[in-house]
């Protein structure tokens, strides 16, 4: 099969976070968005339904190889799940996954690339090097079942709220006896979670401390063996969405790249991309569905001066589970604005609100990584002691830094925001209800706006 003049379409779905990505064999990226976004269901694992403007002669990919997800089924006892599409390649999980950040690298030095999630038909940590597989953990050894069965354990929904137990994991200090519980319990089968009350003696603070400190002993020991086949770092699967996690591990490489979309949603653009078999440039993430609307900065501004916080719904939607400026809602950071956010979205106090800053301001109020996708966690300088809703408990914040170039709307909005009010930070969250999606379309927006009285640009 000849690959010239064709499109790739990718494709993940059958467990959570189901999505479709397209790209041309000149390496060009067409489309990309989760199924969410088109169904309105949260986490939505249904096959995403092509836009008819794609449906043609075209290379399908699906981001694993079903009958090694079904082997490990049958000898797990899970219910046995069949895809009944056929399609012309079936990727390793776990290679989809690596794939998405090895081919979309902005170096050309050799990466060692790691993979660290639930589970993928048998793996659920693994190394690659030179696109070669050269360590892995098999299941029922779960980094990302131990954190995910952590999440239910506290009451939380998992696969969802794995974010809430990283931001409750900053209240306190881990507990050593209970550390080692739980390393150990890694090891065991956590299919199904863990036991009810096996941590009873404990409260929610210290048990999502102590969990957050395992998760990040064992992701340490799998970078260090990674570190031994290159000073570069390519790292995607759902556990490299832990920002805090990521950080610490940030300065063991000369330098690391991790995909905006690292869960399984993304793993249908490293499926595309491992039948493309070349590196492509990747700019950004704005890749999902288009919503066209015109939008002036400055009335922007104006709007968040007068009324401290509104939506921005413009633009092509974002690919990954954070919003990043076209699917928003912002906030004036200065007093207690964010409030209104909490109270949008019915959100635990104890979870922070993340900031966005102009990258030639981030040096003045923050320390740690600056990246553009939320991928790490940063300290908060005492310059920003007048912004207290952008600060975490222990001081750090969530930033996505805005650059000159970003195609996105919020960096011209973000540079109104700096000359009316020499503030370069705006509070950054998704627009959508709690349960819900991003909006994705003018009903949607239409809809937000009537249940919450927030004006969206």
């Amino acid at each position: 099969m000849t690959l010239s003049t064709k499109i790739i379409i990718g494709q993940a779905h059958g467990f959570h976070d189901a999505s479709c990505s397209i790209i041309d064999t000149n390496g060009n990226i067409l489309f990309a968005e989760q199924s969410e976004r088109k169904t309105g269901i949260k986490h939505d694992k249904l096959p995403y339904e092509i836009p008819e403007i794609f449906n043609y002669d075209n290379i399908t990919v699906f981001y694993e190889k079903p009958i090694l997800r079904q082997l490990r089924q049958f000898i797990s006892g899970e219910n046995i799940r069949k895809i009944t599409k056929n399609y012309d390649y079936y990727i390793e999980h776990h290679w989809a996954h690596a794939a998405s950040s090895y081919y979309t690298r902005q170096w050309k030095e050799e990466p060692v690339c790691v993979v660290i999630d639930s589970i993928g038909e048998f793996d659920t940590a693994s190394i690659w090097y030179k696109k070669r597989k050269v360590w892995s953990l098999k299941y029922p050894c779960s980094l990302g079942l131990f954190y995910s069965s952590i999440t239910k354990y506290l009451g939380m929904i998992p696969n969802r709220d794995e974010h809430l137990t990283m931001a409750l994991a900053s209240f306190s200090n881990y507990d050593n006896d209970l550390l080692t519980n739980m390393t150990d319990l890694i090891y065991s089968n956590l299919h199904k979670g863990f036991p009810d009350k096996i941590f009873d003696k404990y409260d929610n603070i210290t048990i999502a401390s102590t969990a957050q400190k395992c998760l990040e002993n064992e992701i340490l020991k799998i970078m260090q063996r990674a570190r031994k086949y290159s000073e570069y770092l390519c790292y995607s699967g759902g556990v490299a969405l832990n920002c805090v996690a990521n950080t610490k591990i940030h300065s063991l490489f000369k330098d690391s790249w991790i995909f905006p979309n690292p869960g399984d949603a993304g793993a249908s653009f490293g499926a595309a991309l491992s039948v493309l078999d070349k590196h492509i440039k990747f700019e950004h993430n704005y890749l999902g569905t288009d919503i066209d609307r015109k939008i002036n900065p400055k009335d922007v501004a104006k709007h968040l001066l007068k009324y401290g916080v509104c939506g921005i719904a413009n633009g092509r939607g974002e690919f990954g589970p954070r919003a990043l400026g076209n699917r928003s809602l912002i906030a004036d950071p200065r007093g207690n604005v964010g409030e209104k956010i909490y109270e949008i979205k019915t959100r635990n106090k104890w979870s922070p609100l993340a900031p966005i800053v102009l990258s030639e301001c981030f040096d003045k109020y923050f320390e740690g990584p600056k990246n553009k996708y939320m991928s790490y966690v940063c300290k908060v300088k005492n310059s920003t002691d007048h912004l207290k809703m952008i600060k975490h408990v222990d001081d750090t914040a969530r930033v996505q830094v805005i650059y000159p170039d970003s195609p996105s709307v919020i960096r011209k909005i973000l540079e109104e925001w700096y000359e009316l009010t020499a503030c370069p930070i705006l509070i950054n969250t998704s627009l959508n209800n709690k349960g819900k999606p991003m909006v994705n379309n003018i009903e949607e927006i239409n809809i937000f706006e009537k249940n919450n009285d927030i004006k969206v640009f």
